[in-house]
């Protein structure tokens, strides 16, 4: 069943939090001289909810995807998920090197990406890969946004994804995974699930590719989500997108542990 199945709930935090504020107002207006220590548990509530919001993988805000189902792994199924592109001078080698190895990838495309490289997109969900939703310009001020900013920014890549390759994304991954309480009620209302990872390569800013590789295949295992970057990547001593460089070594672990790339929306059943 989808993560989305149902109406949308506050987590527990964000309930608490609700009631702390309730609470604090009450005993600002009720209390003499109780309002200083009322401001005080509010502001720290706030760098609470702050704090949280810079942890991708957290679930105190909101529904949060990190690893597949547990019919997924039992199919030993793993999801590799591509970031900010599609990029002419990566994705086509991208491609090429899952084509090889026969495996499937989940590509969090920029809409005005997309929108730029028509027919990257269209090459990408040709050969049987899944294109969704990082935001429609990837702004680094995303997870400040409020609730008709979040709406405005996703429904606008949803709709910009849609017209290129002609169909709407179901899964959605923030900038750098930041966010704030704002967003799970939006993504709920878009028919969009929060898609974070369980590992990471930390490929925009590491150049070395096998502390990259590390990273990935350290505990590697059915049901875990892979995150790396076709766009922005960084550069290899080599001068090739660090990408280029573990993709070949990353995919023959999958073979070895008998392990098979899907995209997430096979994966998680919307599809």
């Amino acid at each position: 069943m989808s993560a989305l199945a149902g109406r949308w709930q506050p987590t527990p935090f964000l309930k608490g939090s609700a009631v702390l504020h309730a609470g604090a107002l009450g005993a600002s207006l009720l209390v003499p001289g109780a309002w200083p220590w009322a401001l005080g548990v509010v502001v720290l509530n706030h760098a609470a909810i702050t704090a949280i919001g810079l942890t991708p993988r957290s679930h105190w805000l909101g529904q949060n995807t990190l690893r597949l189902p547990a019919a997924a792994e039992a199919r030993n199924e793993v999801a590799l998920t591509i970031d900010d592109g599609p990029e002419p001078a990566v994705t086509p080698a991208v491609l090429d090197l899952l084509d090889a190895h026969g495996q499937k990838a989940t590509f969090f495309c920029i809409a005005e990406r997309v929108q730029a490289h028509p027919g990257l997109a269209r090459e990408i969900v040709a050969r049987g890969h899944s294109i969704q939703n990082h935001t429609a310009r990837h702004r680094h001020n995303f997870s400040v946004l409020g609730p008709r900013g979040f709406h405005a920014e996703i429904e606008r890549a949803q709709q910009m994804i849609e017209a290129v390759i002609g169909q709407r994304p179901t899964c959605f991954r923030a900038p750098a995974g930041l966010r704030n309480p704002f967003l799970a009620p939006v993504l709920h209302r878009l028919g969009l699930e929060l898609v974070s990872w369980t590992r990471r390569g930390f490929d925009t800013r590491e150049r070395d590719p096998a502390r990259v590789l590390a990273r990935l295949t350290r505990g590697l295992r059915a049901g875990d989500i892979l995150l790396l970057h076709d766009g922005h990547a960084a550069l290899a001593p080599s001068g090739r997108p660090v990408i280029l460089e573990v993709l070949p070594p990353l995919l023959d672990q999958f073979s070895r542990q008998g392990l098979r790339a899907v995209t997430l929306p096979h994966a998680l059943g919307h599809a």
